[in-house]
This record gives structure tokens, C-alpha cells and sequence, in this order.
């Protein structure tokens, strides 16, 4: 038999609804009906709509090459040779002191073109029989252009969490797996990692879900992504008011769903600890 509802566990099973989720969930319930219910937002949806394999496409290429190069600064950071943590650090504070959209315009039209003419001149070092250079590199797309930025921008704040993570793992954790005959290859893997995951996840996921947010500052080079794509519809209808509701609803339920999974992950993650 159930026990008797008191006005306190009332309060308590009130505080267990998420209500937050609730008010959201509505919003999201109400826009999608509005979007299937009106021949206007459905054709505004099946335009916006054609710009969200780019925003996933640049987003997890981007995150990925992040999380990469993070993982390479955090290590560096750590690192035993005062040089290699001093140009780490400087690299660290240099790029999180910037932001996004300054070093996104910097890449795109200062540091692309800089590399262009460095690959050409280089070429032009190594030429072939015929005195002609081996290859000519003519062009570097904005879409990659602005997956380079975004790289280069989240990584150091992905690198900061992967150093947090790290540190804090017990010293002890890793002086026993090396009593124990581990290699510092080995200690990482195997303890360092596995210990710092649960750390890293959270603030991890966080970052992926701002990724697919600032993902839309690529529109600014005329990438199709979901923004540019509305952005294109709005300035031609006018139609402002519709066409970003329609943006702001995909964007709500690609990062909301984000977000519901990685906190089902790190309750799955928890609870296996537990055992």
C-alpha cells in the first residue's frame, strides 16, 4: 500500500518534475504544429531545412578536430619541459582572449590565403622536370575555412577541460599503475582516462552543444548552413518573423535533444559505477 500524500512529499514529488523540460517541451509542441498546420511555415521549414546537414557536417567535423587538438594541448600543459607548457599556455589564453566570429573573419580571409600562397611558393621550390611547379593550390573553400576556426577556437577551451580532468585524478592512481610495471602510454589509457572520463563528459558535452549553436556564424561566409539558408528566404519574402521561428525551433530541438541524451548518458554512467 502506497503511502499517504502529506503536504511534504507532495513538495518533494513537485520538485521532481522538470518542470523547465515541461515549459520547453510545450514551446517545441506548439512551433511544430504551428509548422505543420500552415502551408507557409512548411515551406519555410523545407528551405531551412536544406542547410541542416552542414550545420551537422561542419559541427562534428569541427568538434571532432577539437577535441583532437585539445587533447594534444592539454597533454602539453602537463608536460614535464617548461618550454612546451609555456607555448601551450600562450596559445591556451591567445585563442580563448579571441572571439569566435574575430578569429572565424581572421581564418577565413588573413590565415587561408597565407597558407595559400605559402603551399604555392612551396611547390614552386620543388618543380618538375619541365620546371613547372608539381601543383598549384588555387583554393580553400569557406566551409572548411570556418570548420578551421571553429576548430582552432574550441580547442583551447576543450584543452582546459581535458587538463582539468586529468588533475583531477589522485596521484597515487597513477604512481601505483607505475609500481606496477605500466608504461606512462599504458597509465593513461588504462587509468588516467578511464578516471577522468566521468570528470571530462559533462563539460565535454557542453561544449558540443555550443559547437552546433556557433556552427551559425558560418553563415556570415555565405555557408549553407541552417541560418544562411533562412537568412537567403528571409531578405527575399521578408517574412522575418515566421522564417526564424522555423530557425530558432531547429536549432531548440537539435541542442535540447543533445542535451537530454548526454544527461541520460552520465546518469547510465553513474549508475554503472555504482555497481
Amino acid at each position: 500500500m502506497p503511502p499517504p500524500m502529506t503536504p511534504s512529499r507532495t513538495k518533494d514529488l513537485l520538485n521532481l518534475v522538470p518542470w523547465w523540460l515541461l515549459a520547453i517541451g510545450g514551446l517545441v509542441a506548439w512551433l511544430v504544429a504551428e509548422a505543420l498546420s500552415n502551408d507557409l511555415y512548411r515551406q519555410i521549414l523545407s528551405v531551412v531545412s536544406e542547410g541542416i546537414g552542414v550545420t551537422v557536417f561542419v559541427s562534428l567535423v569541427a568538434f571532432a578536430a577539437a577535441t583532437l587538438l585539445g587533447l594534444l594541448t592539454a597533454w602539453a600543459l602537463q608536460s614535464s619541459r617548461l618550454a612546451v607548457r609555456q607555448i601551450a599556455r600562450f596559445y591556451c589564453e591567445l585563442i580563448r582572449g579571441v572571439p569566435v566570429l574575430v578569429l572565424l573573419f581572421y581564418i577565413a580571409f588573413v590565415g587561408a590565403p597565407a597558407l595559400l600562397q605559402l603551399t604555392n611558393f612551396l611547390a614552386t621550390l620543388v618543380r618538375a622536370r619541365d620546371a613547372s611547379p608539381l601543383f598549384e593550390a588555387r583554393d580553400f573553400s569557406l566551409m572548411w575555412r570556418a570548420i578551421v576556426a571553429l576548430t582552432i577556437s574550441y580547442s583551447a577551451f576543450i584543452a582546459e577541460v581535458f587538463r582539468a580532468g586529468f588533475q583531477s585524478v589522485a596521484r597515487g592512481q597513477a604512481d601505483a599503475a607505475r609500481s606496477l610495471g605500466m608504461t606512462p602510454a599504458q597509465v593513461f589509457r588504462h587509468v588516467t582516462f578511464p578516471l577522468a572520463f566521468r570528470t571530462i563528459l559533462p563539460p565535454l558535452g557542453n561544449d558540443f552543444v555550443s559547437m552546433i549553436k556557433d556552427s551559425a556564424l558560418v553563415s556570415v561566409l555565405g555557408v549553407g548552413d541552417i541560418t544562411q539558408m533562412a537568412k537567403v528566404y528571409a531578405s527575399g519574402s521578408f517574412l522575418f518573423f515566421e522564417t526564424y521561428n522555423v530557425v530558432a525551433l531547429v536549432y531548440l530541438v537539435m541542442t535540447l535533444a543533445l542535451s537530454l541524451a548526454l544527461r541520460a548518458l552520465e546518469r547510465r554512467l553513474r549508475a554503472h559505477e555504482r555497481r
